[in-house]
């Protein structure tokens, strides 16, 4: 499978390469409670996995990726450092839907614009290469900057389930958002 490089004006998506695995091990599992968990998803516990497992694991991603000729998981670089990884999973692949995801571990990349770029280059190339109408991203009320990425990048509020993350002694919402391949097709002739 060929390696992908999208470079936007801020940051550049490529695939994850075997010397990158120790630092994106250390990114997602070398601490109890990153500060980055308090975001995504924070009523799933962190589980920490040794390197060994962790290994295993993006082997069978690697094989999965092969087959479908299409790579699920993305590094973002700025400036040639890992500073977080952008991924698209199946919510039901018999019937083509699929979400994305992304992470950006250092705090001090957050706000600057960096996820927006991401998510608008990754939705490009998974339209480009992937037959599928939709993608969808799903989130919690308690993450306004994801949903507010969201909303910027075009995609609309299509679900919301009142009160359904419990989380820190509050209730949240659960927030399904999604864009159209004939929407972004038209933002992307309109931009």
């Amino acid at each position: 499978m060929d390696d992908v490089w999208i470079k936007g004006r801020n940051v550049v998506l490529r695939n994850v390469k075997k010397d990158d695995l120790k630092l994106l091990w250390s990114l997602k599992y070398g601490e109890e409670n990153p500060e980055w968990k308090k975001w995504d998803a924070p009523y799933y516990p962190h589980e920490l996995i040794d390197f060994n497992t962790y290994i295993d694991k993006e082997e069978k991603h690697r094989n999965y990726d092969e087959k479908m000729g299409v790579y699920s998981e993305l590094i973002m670089e700025k400036d040639h450092q890992i500073i977080g990884s952008i991924v698209y999973y199946w919510e039901h692949e018999p019937s083509r839907w699929l979400e994305i995801g992304i992470t950006i571990f250092e705090a001090n990349y957050w706000n600057g614009g960096y996820g927006t770029e991401a998510i608008k280059l990754f939705i490009t190339y998974l339209f480009e290469n992937i037959e599928i109408e939709r993608v969808g991203l799903t989130t919690w009320s308690g993450n306004e900057r994801m949903m507010a990425v969201a909303l910027k990048v075009g995609m609309q509020l299509e679900g919301r389930m009142r009160k359904c993350r419990y989380f820190d002694g509050y209730y949240y919402d659960s927030i399904r958002m999604g864009i159209l391949r004939e929407e972004w097709e038209s933002l992307q002739i309109n931009n």
